[in-house]
């Protein structure tokens, strides 16, 4: 091989030149003066493989791939079979990205199995096969050569979650926990646990979740996640048995503390598949990694400080005995005539606690999302209906000023108190920009009225 101008494609392919470096790894793979040895091949293969990646062709990535794994001398075969399941992946192709990954974990040489487990898992959980992905995100946590296990441990509890396993699904994110991680992660994570605790049934840790999760002001809890907490306070408040019984019982009619997508998809595949960069999906391995595990920051090894947690004892078979039951738990749950009964009782015992209750929590009529709607819908229309009476008539075009008009402005995030409200909304300009807004709402009986409009910068949240 040409080592001069392998090392020159080396040297543009570190400078982000990926078109030079594919032409250049491409033009040593075919100087015949440079005789290739054996696993020489692979590795030119395998470097054009992942400049198309960086190019974000995938196929023709999958057609250089494919060609490395032709070279039985090449030594890094684990990883090109990873990044080949991440290509077909990239695809939608899961069926033929879960055989490249079986290939790269069953490899003994693969020094990081744990990637290939977590694109394995991700495939798996987009064919719907929560069982069988969370067999492979418990390998991808277990794995002693993974420097932060955490993605694996919160993928973990989203399939137990989808199995109708809460008590399994807390016992991974409370695992997931003792890790170090972004902000914005443990507040997804503490919100996932927040609502594992309600379908457990154990009220007061899912308020304490819940209230990790929005501390900071700058994570705000999904639908499902804010029905689920507040369903926590409400029983905390009664402080009863009896509300905690009930509560489950509702679940029955509203399963939202299943918060998982209807595809199945894992929370934490950061876009892998699709919608993002194609060639940030992949796992390489150029030779590079050399680091010890244990020297990542706020390592812990995984065996280390973790107790005898269910979902590390649970063996595969009883994964696959919950998945095979999953028609079955999904027959019940549509048996429509129950729910509506239950729902009704529940809602008659409950009524007049729930009306005080949600009055209390920032709640009326109509909503603060529909107030700001019909804001932003026709703002100088709807000035005379939305303004508090104690605002400034005069004071009002000023804060209308900056309001561009959007039917379709983009909610962000609702601050809620029984007297006074903040709304964060996004609205598109026409010419196809956004701008960020802070609308401060006060209780006008049962409803709500508009206090102040400002543009809201988050960085000074």
């Amino acid at each position: 091989m040409n080592n001069e101008l392998f090392d020159r494609a080396n040297e543009r392919y570190r400078l982000r030149d990926y078109r030079g470096a594919l032409m250049a790894f491409t033009e040593c793979l075919q100087d015949t003066n440079f005789p290739l040895t054996p696993g020489e091949m692979g590795l030119l293969y395998h470097q054009i493989g992942n400049c198309l990646v960086k190019l974000k062709n995938p196929r023709e990535a999958i057609q250089a791939y494919s060609q490395a794994t032709a070279d039985t001398a090449y030594r890094a075969l684990a990883t090109v079979e990873c990044n080949l399941g991440m290509a077909y992946a990239s695809l939608r192709d899961y069926t033929n990205a879960i055989n490249c990954f079986e290939k790269s974990v069953a490899d003994t040489t693969n020094p990081t199995p744990y990637k290939s487990y977590m694109g394995m898992g991700n495939a798996l959980m987009k064919l719907g096969k929560s069982a069988e992905a969370g067999v492979a995100f418990r390998e991808a946590a277990l794995d002693e050569s993974n420097p932060d296990p955490t993605k694996a441990l919160l993928n973990l509890g989203v399939c137990f979650m989808a199995l109708n396993r809460p008590a399994d699904a807390v016992a991974s994110y409370e695992s997931a926990l003792q890790f170090d991680m972004q902000p914005a992660t443990r507040n997804k994570l503490q919100a996932s646990l927040g609502q594992a605790y309600v379908a457990c049934g154990q009220m007061e840790k899912a308020v304490h979740a819940f209230e990790e999760a929005i501390a900071d002001k700058t994570y705000y809890l999904s639908d499902s996640a804010s029905v689920d907490y507040q369903r926590a306070v409400g029983a905390v408040a009664q402080g009863t048995s009896e509300q905690n019984q009930a509560t489950q019982v509702l679940q029955l009619a509203d399963m939202s503390g299943l918060d998982v997508a209807a595809d199945g998809t894992s929370v934490y595949d950061e876009g892998a598949y699709e919608g993002g960069d194609v060639s940030e999906a992949f796992y390489y391995d150029e030779g590079t990694y050399e680091a010890d595990p244990a020297s990542f920051p706020g390592y812990v090894g995984v065996y280390e400080n973790v107790d005898n947690d269910r979902f590390f004892t649970a063996t595969d078979a009883e994964l696959e005995q919950w998945s095979r039951g999953l028609a079955k738990q999904d027959r019940k749950r549509r048996n429509v005539g129950l729910k509506i009964l239950l729902f009704f009782v529940i809602v008659i015992v409950l009524a007049a606690a729930a009306g005080v209750f949600a009055y209390t929590q920032g709640y009326g009529y109509p909503t603060v999302q529909t107030v700001t709607q019909e804001l932003f819908s026709d703002p100088s229309g709807a000035a005379d209906k939305v303004f508090s009476a104690d605002v400034d008539k005069d004071a009002i075009p000023a804060m209308l000023d900056p309001v561009v008009t959007d039917s379709n402005v983009t909610i962000d995030g609702v601050s809620r108190s029984m007297t006074e409200s903040t709304v964060y909304a996004t609205a598109k300009t026409e010419e196809g920009g956004s701008v960020q807004y802070r609308i401060s709402m006060v209780r006008d009986g049962i409803t709500w009225k508009v206090s102040n409009v400002e543009l809201y910068f988050p960085s000074q949240a």
